[in-house]
């Protein structure tokens, strides 16, 4: 960027008399953006970049800060937003809440006598925050509703007062729109707004449902009576039950009343307590080459962050926190980047990344690189991974990825690089689940995972989780030179095609490679024509048979007239496997796969230092006999850059 780009600040504390210079700076962003519009050093044909440098501090936003195509800058000259060096400025959809007091003795009644004394309240609508959101039958399947007020204390999101606070309850005698279950407990509780948050038919599939009644322990609910129904023996939860706000960390909000109660963690007039407000906190629309460096975006009710359309976008060294939903989206557009950002406590997924014409195979080259996510899916707590890709070409690298109930990364579409990631504790709370998940599209071809360290990751329930989840005849995707230490199933072929399983270490799993013929079997009605899985459907919106796809992959050509459901053209080539219990090739799949130069002896491979997760092979190892190629085990996982200038601990 040229050093004449035009340079404006803003402070939390500006405004009067502001010109935007150092001395005296704007108020807000709106100010900076709208000067800059103004600005005729920021147009025309000479055009110069420009620069707003925020001062450290807090900027609560009631709406979102929002840019178009009149805010663009270009290529050589960007618009760059950016924290004062050494300060960090916050951008928030919330607003500080004072004024707690001890519980007042009508609500404190509803309260276990021996909690009464920890719990503080305050009145919202005092203070003039007087829309609340809604909670919402949200779920696996269901819309992307908003979340409704939060509340966030010392920068944690708390807990909407449960029951049980710790495990769940078992549902008995199910039935469409009721089940049952023995504890006395509930027949005490006033019911406003009562919801229950369970996995009601399968492990990986959850939502809320409000609760109707509640008589001689059958719990009704409301419509849509859970995914997929309930069964009996299934897990859930109550949620917003202000009679078991009683832990440290809980709290509950009368949205009649507007008053909210608290059962602070510490020193409530030590501490600062932060309810979300704005459904958005940035959303850039058909902007090109603006970029946001240094800054945290959190509180808001809906996703932190949206970027739709525009090119060159991205958000660099951010930390974005406490979303309600997602971190942040990119949609459509092209060549948006986040990088060497922290993402975590967020409701839904961490981010969310699609673009390119998969009809044309035209990328997007979106790019996710150098960010650490975890503790994400705090509300939907199922297929909202840390990283969701979509579209074509879009790249994912260098991420550290852990601690949640659900999947690390959705993938679908075309092309794209997923490298050097670290994923471990992760499908914590649900079971058919992958580190790495895609399924049900012949299409979806032409996605490399390499050099991934995927460990640690084991699922729950009969099925349990998969490292790499090629489910439901997941096709042509390259699984090449990562590493699976102590997962449940590493690689995971469920009755696909065209995929190629080379180069990996597999190390203490209880099965390292698995392929079977679900197409032949359970799932033959699904993969059939008018299949629930649409597979035909997928084929023809592609034109599967003619450029692009005909020559970028010409096995998918003939798929239709080659048995399809027949799990052909797997490779299974020049693999480590050390300690694992065993593969799983399913007889079916064993004529049509390629198994040739794996390692599967006894003999200790000579790890470098397994101990501490380090994988790289000695050079006196004796898989090298067979061919295998050394990974680049340094170069996985988060790395030092300009932004990044420390790695966390693990």
């Amino acid at each position: 960027m040229s050093s004449d780009a035009v340079h404006l600040y803003v402070a939390p504390i500006g405004g009067h008399g502001a010109d935007g210079s150092k001395e005296r700076p704007f108020g807000s962003l709106e100010e900076a953006r709208g000067a800059l519009r103004q600005d005729s050093r920021f147009h025309g044909k000479d055009r110069l970049g420009a620069v707003v440098i925020l001062r450290g501090g807090r900027y609560e936003l009631s709406e979102p800060f929002e840019l178009t195509a009149e805010d663009s800058g270009t290529a050589d000259a960007p618009v760059v937003y950016r924290s004062q060096e050494g300060e960090t400025a916050v951008l928030s959809g919330g607003r500080v809440v004072r004024g707690f007091e001890p519980v007042g003795r009508q609500l404190g009644a509803r309260l276990k006598p021996n909690i009464r004394e920890h719990v503080v309240a305050v009145d919202l609508k005092a203070q003039g925050i007087d829309a609340y959101g809604e909670l919402t039958p949200r779920g696996m399947g269901r819309p992307g509703y908003s979340a409704g007020l939060e509340l966030f204390f010392n920068g944690q999101p708390m807990t909407l007062a449960q029951y049980p606070n710790d495990g769940w309850l078992r549902l008995e005698s199910p039935q469409e729109d009721r089940f049952s279950c023995r504890d006395a407990r509930m027949e005490t509780w006033r019911l406003r707004d009562v919801w229950v948050h369970g996995y009601w038919t399968h492990d990986w599939a959850d939502s809320y449902e409000r609760v109707a009644s509640i008589q001689d322990g059958v719990i009704e609910t409301e419509p849509p009576h859970g995914v997929y129904g309930y069964k009996a023996g299934q897990r859930f939860r109550f949620v917003n039950v202000l009679e078991e706000l009683d832990a440290p960390g809980e709290w509950h909000l009368d949205r009649e009343t507007g008053v909210l109660c608290f059962y602070p963690p510490s020193d409530i007039e030590a501490g600062t307590a932060v309810v979300s407000i704005a459904d958005r906190v940035l959303s850039m629309k058909e902007a090109r080459h603006v970029r946001f460096e240094r800054i945290a975006f959190e509180a808001s009710r809906g996703a932190a962050v949206r970027i739709e359309g525009g090119e060159g976008c991205g958000l660099y060294g951010c930390v974005i926190r406490n979303a309600g939903t997602d971190g942040a989206i990119v949609t459509g557009g092209k060549e948006h980047s986040i990088v060497s950002c922290d993402v975590y406590e967020t409701g839904d997924s961490g981010l969310r990344v699609s673009g390119g014409d998969r009809a044309t195979l035209t990328p997007a080259r979106h790019n996710v690189e150098n960010c650490h996510i975890r503790r994400f899916s705090r509300w939907r707590r199922t297929y909202c991974p840390a990283v969701g890709v979509g579209g074509v070409g879009n790249r994912l690298a260098h991420c550290r990825i852990h601690d949640a109930p659900h999947a690390g990364v959705l993938f679908g579409g075309n092309d794209h690089v997923l490298e050097y990631n670290e994923l471990y504790d992760l499908c914590l709370e649900t079971g058919d689940v992958g580190g790495f998940y895609t399924g049900r599209d012949w299409t979806g071809r032409g996605t490399i995972i390499r050099c991934n360290l995927l460990r640690d990751i084991a699922g729950m329930g009969s099925h349990r989780a998969n490292a790499v989840y090629l489910d439901d005849a997941a096709s042509g995707i390259a699984i090449v030179g990562n590493i699976f230490a102590r997962v449940t199933k590493a690689a995971f072929i469920g009755g696909g095609r065209d995929n190629r399983v080379e180069n990996n270490v597999f190390v203490d799993c209880e099965v390292a490679v698995h392929i079977d013929a679900r197409g032949l079997g359970w799932a033959k009605s699904h993969i059939s024509v008018g299949g629930v899985w649409n597979m035909y459907e997928k084929l023809r919106a592609m034109n599967y048979q003619e450029p692009p796809y005909s020559t970028r992959y010409p096995t998918l050509v003939h798929v239709a007239e080659d048995e399809p459901a027949t799990p052909k053209g797997n490779v299974v080539r020049r693999n480590l496997t050390y300690n694992c219990v065993r593969d799983e090739i399913a007889p079916e799949a064993a004529p049509h796969t390629v198994m040739e130069d794996n390692y599967a002896e006894a003999r200790d491979p000579l790890f470098v230092n397994a101990d501490e997760n380090d994988y790289a092979l000695l050079p006196e190892s004796p898989v090298w006999a067979v061919g295998f190629e050394p990974i680049p085990t340094h170069r996985i996982g988060l790395v030092l850059d300009g932004l990044r200038r420390t790695l966390p601990p693990r």
